[in-house]
C-alpha cells in the first residue's frame, strides 16, 4: 500500500465504513456533498473524515431535508448530532413547511374520514 493510499479510502472502503452504497456515494459526490480525489488509475479516493460527513448527510436526510439544503448545512456541523447556530434559520423554515404540510394532510384526512362515515350510514 502506498503512503498516499494509507491516508485515503476507496469508494468500497467508504461504503463499508458507512453502510452507504457506492451508487449513493457517487450521488452525494455529484451533488457536491462529499469530495473525492482521483488516483493515478482514475479511482475515487476519499479523506477518512468523509466517513463522518456521510453520517451527517444521513442524519439530515432522515430529518427530511433535501440534498440541496444539506449542502448548505454541512458547514454548520462541528460534531455528530450537534448543529451550530448558523443552521437554525434554515431548519426553522423547513419545520414551518412541514407543519403546513401536516396541517393540510390532517385536514384532508378529516375530510376523507367524514366522507367514509357519511357513506356507511
Amino acid at each position: 500500500m502506498s503512503r498516499a493510499s494509507a491516508k485515503t479510502l476507496t469508494i468500497g472502503e467508504l461504503s463499508a465504513a458507512t453502510g452507504v452504497s457506492r451508487r449513493l456515494l457517487r450521488y452525494y459526490e455529484a451533488r457536491g456533498l462529499i469530495v473525492a480525489t482521483r488516483s493515478s488509475g482514475g479511482h475515487r479516493l476519499y479523506d477518512p473524515a468523509t466517513v463522518e460527513v456521510v453520517g451527517h448527510i444521513r442524519d439530515l436526510l432522515a430529518a427530511g431535508l433535501p440534498t440541496r439544503v444539506i449542502g448548505e448545512l454541512l458547514t454548520c456541523i462541528r460534531e455528530p448530532g450537534r448543529l451550530e447556530p448558523c443552521a437554525v434559520p434554515t431548519l426553522v423554515e423547513h419545520l414551518r413547511e412541514f407543519d403546513e404540510r401536516i396541517a393540510s394532510l390532517t385536514s384532508t384526512r378529516e375530510t376523507l374520514a367524514g366522507l367514509i362515515a357519511s357513506s356507511t350510514r
